[in-house]
Order: C-alpha cells, then structure tokens, then sequence
C-alpha cells in the first residue's frame, strides 16, 4: 500500500516538470510536439441584399411570377380565347397613290419660262379649282424663229389692208359689181383678219398652265424664272380624300376571291377596298388596286405600307390583338397565358394574320386560355 503511494506521488511530480519545461520555451517546438496553427482573422461576410417581393421574378419553370400591383402598373389586359371561324388573310406590300380620276399633273407641252400666275406661283398644300390658271409658260423661241414669225404677221397684216380696200370699193360699186364678188371679197378679207389674229397672239405669247382637278397641290418643281423643258412634270393636284393602294401579289390566284382590306399606319389605320387586279406581271408581280375608303391617320401619297386583304379560305383558331404576340429566344412566336391570380406562362404558337390589327392563332392554344392583349412585349423582357 505504500509502495503505490509513492509511486503515485512520483508520477504527478514528473508531470508536473514536463508542463513547467514547456510553458518555460514559450512556442518553440520540442520533439513530437506540433506547431501551433495560427488562425487567419476572417473579413466580415458581405452584405447579400435581399430578394424585392415586390419585383417580377422568372421562375426555374420559365414561368413568371408578377404582382398585382405590377401588372396593374404594366397595363396588362387579358382575353378569353375563343374558337371560331375565320376568314384567312394575305399580306402585301403596298404603295399610296392618287385616285386617277380625281388627281392629275400639269406638264410643259413645249419649252419655255415660267412666269407666276394671275395669284402667283401655288404653294404646297394650297387648295386649287379645276381650271385655276397656276402659272404661265412664256415659249422659249429663237431669234430666228421670232423673226420668221414677223415676217409673216407683217405680210398677212399687208394682205389684210388690200383685202379691206378691195371690200370697199366693191360696196360702193354695189348694183355695177355683183354681189357674189363682194361676198367673196368679204370673206377673204374676213379670213385675212383671223389669221392675223392668230398669228399675233402666237408670237412670244405665253401660255396658260390650268390645274386639271380640283384639289390640293401636292407637288410642285419650279420657280419663277425657271427654263423647263416639254413634258417636264411642273405640278401635281390631287385629292387627299380619294386614293388609292397598289399592292403587288406574285400569285395569280390571289387575284380571286378578295374583298375587304386594312393597313396598319402609325397610329390608326386604313381600310381599304379591292377594285381589281392585273393580267400583266410587273416585275413578276401582279399589281392589285385597293380603294381607300376610310383612314384614322392622314397619309401621304407614295407611302409604303403592310396591306392585309381577307380570302376566301377559312380557318378554325382563335383571334388575338398584334401585340399580344412576342418572340421567344429561339424566335418563335409566344403568347402570354394567365395561369394564376399573380402568374404568367409563355405558350409557343402558330398564326396566320386576318387583318391590319389581329391574328388567327391557328394551333397552340386552348378553349378558355386566358391570353394576354396588353403588355406581353413588357412580359417577354422579366429575366
């Protein structure tokens, strides 16, 4: 019992030495001690900001989430699809140009110089009437020319003078000449005076330039002074409320079977008529002609737009609003669903247009789909 006493005490001593020796050396290492790892101070964790609620956020799906109150600041608008019948439709492009019984241009039948009118030369989108002189074109003749013309007046202007002598003389001989000689006499000096007159107005005398229509003037290339030459284009009148499309079709067949029309113009659009179509390719293509018979928005003439004119094929599907069509990263046309109170999922579709302003989704969509009419261009750009 002893004897491990003082074993026990032997042992707690030794231990005590080895931990004293080893504050003794501070950090230095002895035998199978192992260094100290010093620890690194760690920076502070950077602030990660918080997700906005309030924001519309793309789900993993592709679908979107957008709060009420944003889709009330986005103007979103939806609409029921509805399967129905509908008449297909083609798209052209086209042109405006006048109506050609109520527009018309003023040419120079001959060379000359313009000269303003009894009201001066007409300004653009000035009203102008029917037979309303707009300027003068004085001939541009030669010295040559002018001299011949002289000559001649002098000489019927001599020949006149005779004739009214001869005339005389014969009246006053009346019962002694007969009077089938004075008659002929009167008639020549008759004839004489209108070929004076004639000939006398014709020299340096300016002709008269008339607008053919009644209307607005809707161009006009000269000035007072300017030398043009014959058929040279001086004005053009038309009528802003008569005019005309030109489309060009490169199938014949589409020249069967059309009716009513529209265009799309920034702002508005136009409605417009068929009238007929060529025989005669153009550029390979077939001129068709439209009547305009109603336009939000004026238009000016030579203005090329997108013509859509109905068929007579017909095609099940449902009809949306241009905007509610948006393109997908691969380029397809997508329509925007409204699948939930506060979500959106984009479907991919097929369409075929029907007028100016609406399409005919023809596959991709479901009876009672609920699509989005407004705001799908916002939606397509929520990443």
């Amino acid at each position: 019992m002893k004897t491990s006493l003082t074993y026990a005490v032997l042992v707690s001593l030794a231990t005590a030495v080895a931990t004293t020796a080893t504050w003794a050396h501070g950090d230095e290492s002895h035998g199978d001690a192992k260094p100290k790892t010093q620890t690194m101070a760690q920076p502070a964790a950077a602030t990660v900001p918080s997700t906005d609620i309030s924001a519309p956020q793309r789900q993993p799906d592709g679908s979107l989430w957008v709060p009420k109150a944003v889709q009330h600041r986005l103007g979103i608008q939806t609409l029921l699809a509805q399967t129905q019948s509908h008449a297909l439709a083609v798209e052209l492009n086209g042109r405006v140009l006048p109506d050609p019984n109520a527009g018309g241009r003023v040419q120079a039948s001959q060379g000359g110089r313009i000269e303003a009118g009894p009201q001066g030369l007409p300004m653009l989108g000035q009203t102008v009437r029917k037979g309303q002189v707009l300027a003068y074109l004085r001939p541009a003749t030669s010295s040559l020319d002018r001299g011949n013309q002289q000559s001649a007046l002098a000489e019927l202007e001599a020949q006149d003078a005779v004739a009214e002598r001869k005339l005389a003389r014969y009246e006053q001989l009346e019962g002694v000449v007969p009077q089938k000689d004075i008659e002929a006499a009167r008639y020549e000096r008759d004839a004489l005076k209108k070929r004076r007159a004639a000939i006398s107005a014709s020299v340096n005398a300016p002709e008269a330039l008339v607008s053919p229509v009644s209307g607005m003037v809707a161009a006009s290339g000269v000035v007072i002074g300017q030398v043009v030459d014959a058929k040279d284009v001086l004005f053009e009148v038309v009528n802003p409320k008569q005019l005309v499309v030109e489309a060009l079709a490169y199938d014949a067949a589409l020249t069967q079977g059309l009716g009513q029309a529209s265009a799309a113009l920034p702002g508005g659009a136009m409605a417009l008529q068929f009238i007929g179509g060529g025989r005669q390719l153009r550029d390979q293509a077939i001129p068709l002609l439209f009547r305009v018979t109603r336009t939000d928005v004026p238009v000016a003439i030579g203005q090329t737009l997108k013509v859509t004119a109905q068929t007579s094929q017909t095609a099940q599907g449902v009809a949306v609003p241009q905007a509610a069509l948006s393109r997908n990263a691969a380029g397809d046309a997508v329509v925007w669903l409204h699948t939930g109170p506060e979500r959106f999922a984009a479907k991919v579709v097929r369409t075929q247009p029907l007028d100016a302003r609406t399409v005919v989704v023809t596959s991709g969509l479901s009876e009672h789909d609920r699509v989005v009419t407004q705001g799908a261009s916002l939606l397509a750009q929520v990443r």
